[in-house]
Order: structure tokens, then C-alpha cells, then sequence
């Protein structure tokens, strides 16, 4: 009888296991994605809309809020004691002098709970204003299954986000130069303005940047509700990915799998035109225009969708002179799904200038004759 239990244990949980593992990777996340950042085409997926806690993953949000209004206005922020937290820290005591993009630093070297609080209550008035602040950006980037309520990220019941959304903020963040700078480093430094003289080195919590040698960047996250979550982007042959991984025990190996994956699948596509186009000049000493389009280089897209890129030529049926050789008179996109993925620009080959205007003694003689 025993025997039988023992059995009986050991499949419900092998069973228990596989399922927990069974996506298309094998991958022990519970939630996953691989989505391309820039036309944002699915490559990967598991449970990926299903609501999660998101640890400290969250601070992509609370730093990319952070480096926009840094570039306003890079004010110094005094740390109060209001401002402390609990968990992970860049160890700020009351007083202490900080630039607000530190604080962008500090929260994404060393996840600091406690820079991510001064950050919030340097945007607004209290951590619930912050809050409105953190979900009308989730909304506009179209975050639809996403609330935040934490500028850290520390487990909330109401505090939650799915592996897709979390795609679509690191894909957005990633537009942001100052967040990619910080995001790929390795170690940040920040010289406090306060003690004056302090300077404090962050390493980098990111263990994938030293392990997988085409990532970027991103943002770890753990607490023991929500289990080890990853958020991190990579770049390979002109592709930008984004792997999110939502309670995965084995995160590192997992986002490494899902890249070597996702790239795999690209091709290029040559987007060399070598047309000549012909536009009619009104006003000019010629009566065309030739112009061609710029050297392109070619498209990665994955092999499946070839033939579904659209391509669309934007050109004036007329053109104004005069017209400078090299000036643009139209251009060439390229999308998929409606997302434009390359433009490459239509100029001018040649100069036209405008058409000579006869003198007033050639117009009225040309005017007396014309009513006869």
C-alpha cells in the first residue's frame, strides 16, 4: 500500500512538473514572451496575458517616469525619511543629495527600493499620485491588463501585470536613450551632491548581460510571491528582442533559449530599389525630374512573413521648382501588420531650376498680340 501512495505521489508530481514546463521552449516559467521590440511580432508565448505579480521588474516603469523628467529637469532630490523602504536598497540615508537620473541608476543597477520611493514622491505628492502617473503611461503604451500600485515593485494584492504588457514596456523604454545607456551597463557610478565628495558604484543585478553576449539590458525582479522574474531585451544582426519571464526558476537559461530561438527564425530581405522615378516639375526649366531612392539595407524579418511586408511608395504626382539635386521628393516604407519597420527616402538626382519669367516689355507685347 506503501508502495502504491509512493507511486502514485511521484507521478501527480512529475505531472505537476511537465505541465509547469509545458510551452513550445520548455521554459520554467510560468508566463512567458519573445516578441520583436520594433514591429512587435509575437515569436514566443505561454500564458502571456494571464495577471501576475511582477516583482521588481516594475522599475522599468518608475525609471523610464524618472529619465523623462530627468531630461526636463535633472533636479536634486534631498532623500527623506519617508522615502525608506524596505528590501533592496542603494542605501540612501536621510539628507542625502541625489540628481533624479542617480535615482534611475540606483533603481536599475541595484534594484533600490529606496530610490524608487524618492522618486515617486519627487513626481507627486504621494505614492497613490504616483501611481495614477505609473498606469496613465501603462495605458497610453497600451498596457491593457496592468495596475500598478508600488513604484518598487513590492507585492501588492492590487499590484500585477502580464508577461505581454511588460513586453510592451521594455520595447517602449527602449526608445529612450538614457534608459538603454543605463540599462546595458554593467556598473553605474553616482557622485552624490550630498555629502559632497561621496561616490558610490552599483553593480549591475542583470547576470544575463555577462552571459549572453547579445543582451542589452533589462530588469531583474524576485519576491516570494511573485518567484524570479526577468524583464531583458537583446540585439543580434539589426533585431532588437524582448524576453519577459514571470515566476521562472530558471530565468538566466531560459531568456538565452528564447533569444537563440527567436533569432534563429530572422532572414534578411533586400530592400535595394533601383527604380528611377519620374516627377513632373511645374515652373521649372525642365519639364521632369528623375529621382532614386537611398541605398537600402536589408530587412530582417522572420521567415514566415516575407510576404506579408508591405511596401508603399509615397511620391507627388508634381513638384515645385526649383529642386536641388539630393533634396527629398518622396519616400518608400515598409511595414508588417501596420507597423513600419523601415522607410528609406526618395531624392532628388539632378538639380531643376526654375523657369526663366519673360520681362515686363516681353509680356505686354506678348498680351497686346494675343487679343488680336
Amino acid at each position: 500500500m506503501k508502495k502504491a501512495v509512493s507511486f502514485i505521489l511521484c507521478f501527480v508530481f512529475f505531472c505537476s512538473m511537465f505541465s509547469f514546463r509545458a510551452d513550445a521552449l520548455g521554459t520554467s516559467a510560468q508566463a512567458h514572451i519573445l516578441m520583436d521590440a520594433n514591429s512587435g511580432i509575437i515569436l514566443s508565448k505561454n500564458n502571456e496575458n494571464t495577471k501576475m505579480k511582477m516583482a521588481s521588474t516594475t522599475k522599468v516603469m518608475t525609471t523610464l517616469l524618472c529619465l523623462e523628467e530627468a531630461e526636463k529637469n535633472d533636479k536634486v532630490v534631498t532623500f527623506r525619511d519617508d522615502m525608506i523602504a524596505e528590501g533592496s536598497s542603494m542605501y540612501l540615508k536621510s539628507g542625502d543629495k541625489v540628481r533624479l537620473s542617480d535615482l534611475a541608476k540606483g533603481m536599475m543597477m541595484a534594484s533600490g527600493n529606496d530610490a524608487a520611493n524618492a522618486v515617486a514622491l519627487t513626481l507627486s505628492e504621494s505614492f497613490e499620485d504616483f501611481a495614477v502617473l505609473m498606469n496613465a503611461k501603462a495605458k497610453a503604451i497600451g498596457m491593457e491588463n496592468t495596475n500598478f500600485v508600488t513604484p518598487s515593485g513590492l507585492d501588492d494584492d492590487n499590484h500585477y501585470s502580464t508577461a505581454y504588457d511588460m513586453a510592451l514596456l521594455m520595447a517602449q523604454a527602449l526608445k529612450n536613450e538614457s534608459f538603454c545607456e543605463i540599462s546595458a551597463s554593467s556598473e553605474e557610478k553616482v557622485e552624490f551632491v550630498s555629502p559632497e565628495g561621496k561616490i558610490s558604484t552599483y553593480p549591475n543585478h542583470n547576470r544575463l548581460l555577462k552571459l549572453y553576449k547579445y543582451c542589452t539590458g533589462g530588469k531583474t525582479g524576485f519576491t516570494k510571491a511573485a518567484g524570479r522574474c526577468l524583464v531583458s531585451s537583446a540585439e543580434k544582426n539589426g533585431v532588437t528582442l524582448v524576453a519577459v519571464t514571470l515566476n521562472a526558476p530558471d530565468d538566466w537559461n531560459d531568456h538565452k533559449a528564447l533569444y537563440e530561438y527567436g533569432f534563429s527564425l530572422y532572414t534578411q530581405v533586400d530592400t535595394e530599389d533601383n527604380r528611377v522615378y519620374n516627377i513632373r516639375v511645374s515652373g521649372g526649366s525642365e519639364e521632369f525630374l528623375t529621382a532614386s531612392a537611398d541605398e537600402g539595407k536589408a530587412l530582417s524579418v522572420p521567415a514566415n512573413r516575407i510576404n506579408d511586408i508591405e511596401k508603399t511608395v509615397y511620391l507627388p504626382s508634381f513638384i515645385f521648382a526649383p529642386v536641388e539635386k539630393g533634396n527629398i521628393v518622396g519616400k518608400v516604407t515598409y511595414k508588417l501588420d501596420g507597423k513600419e519597420l523601415k522607410t528609406t527616402y526618395i531624392k532628388a538626382s539632378c538639380s531643376v531650376a526654375e523657369k526663366p519669367q519673360p520681362n515686363f516689355f516681353a509680356r505686354l507685347i506678348k498680351a497686346i498680340f494675343d487679343r488680336e
